[in-house]
């Protein structure tokens, strides 16, 4: 797979757990270093990775993207609980014989990265949790009615209707995030698409279900004993950026970044720099 990039490697499928999870798998499988696996975000799939992101790690180490259960080219029927993602994803890493990985969560996919590492620490070396928050945290699960719209926009390209969920409102994120949409939709072959309604209810149920089940002093982050990296914006609507401060708060071993000007995607609005932050963490 080292001659392959974000938007050539072909679409696989591996069996676990009677499920048949898609996934694509790029970059430098001889480095040494310790696999980076992506969780995505709330009705996302395989196409909404930024390959800026993806290509600027392969470059020397293996990128690893998946769908869940029942999301886009995955089987199944997607689940409404956190913690059967994370079983989910789990399996998924067993199935490729991974022994271990560094996961990289956006939002939602920041939820499961989290749950994984509570469930199955020996799966886990180091997490990235970008634009996502704790069990309980602020406002998690409970967007008011105008945020939750955003999503049900239905536009002639429907990938635009990220511009205002992970952009910041500015003329300077709003270009870079034309520029993230550019990025996300050059791939000729395009993966399923996810929106349908039962992905909707399903991940939204386990979203709601997450957020709303309070976790007193934030204990359940404490066994979360790996180190981990928080990237956010400074303005996040999806997942409030308190949440990235209390996660950094909480955890034993965590560092925070924020990047200015910029929302739920801060990663996407600053590729190069994400993976240059990232990799400083990943290889020490």
């Amino acid at each position: 797979m080292g001659d392959h990039t974000h938007d050539t490697a072909p679409t696989q499928f591996v069996d676990a757990g009677g499920i048949r999870f898609a996934y694509r798998r790029f970059g430098n499988q001889d480095s040494g270093r310790t696999p980076v696996v992506f969780f995505q975000h709330f009705i996302g799939n395989l196409d909404d990775h930024d390959p800026a992101i993806g290509d600027g790690f392969a470059a020397d180490r293996e990128v690893i993207l998946f769908n869940n259960t029942g999301v886009a080219s995955t089987s199944g029927v997607v689940p409404d609980t956190i913690e059967q993602m994370a079983t989910d994803a789990a399996a998924f890493i067993d199935a490729l014989g991974l022994t271990a990985a560094d996961l990289v969560g956006h939002s939602m996919g920041g939820l499961v990265a989290q749950q994984v590492a509570l469930q199955r620490p020996d799966l886990v070396r180091k997490l990235v949790l970008v634009g996502t928050g704790p069990r309980g945290g602020v406002g998690i699960g409970e967007s008011p009615a105008e945020i939750g719209a955003l999503f049900g926009v239905k536009l002639p390209r429907q990938e635009d209707m990220w511009l205002p969920i992970l952009f910041a409102p500015t003329e300077t994120s709003q270009k870079l995030g034309r520029e993230y949409v550019e990025r996300i939709v050059a791939r000729e072959d395009r993966d399923a698409s996810p929106f349908g309604e039962q992905v909707y209810a399903g991940q939204g149920t386990a979203i709601h279900t997450y957020g709303t089940t309070k976790d007193p002093a934030y204990a359940i982050l404490k066994s979360i004993k790996v180190p981990v990296l928080v990237v956010n914006g400074t303005d996040d609507i999806i997942i409030a950026t308190i949440n990235s401060y209390i996660l950094q708060q909480f955890l034993p071993d965590a560092e925070l970044i924020l990047y200015p000007d910029a929302n739920h995607g801060a990663h996407f609005q600053y590729p190069e720099r994400f993976v240059t932050h990232t990799k400083l963490f990943l290889d020490r």
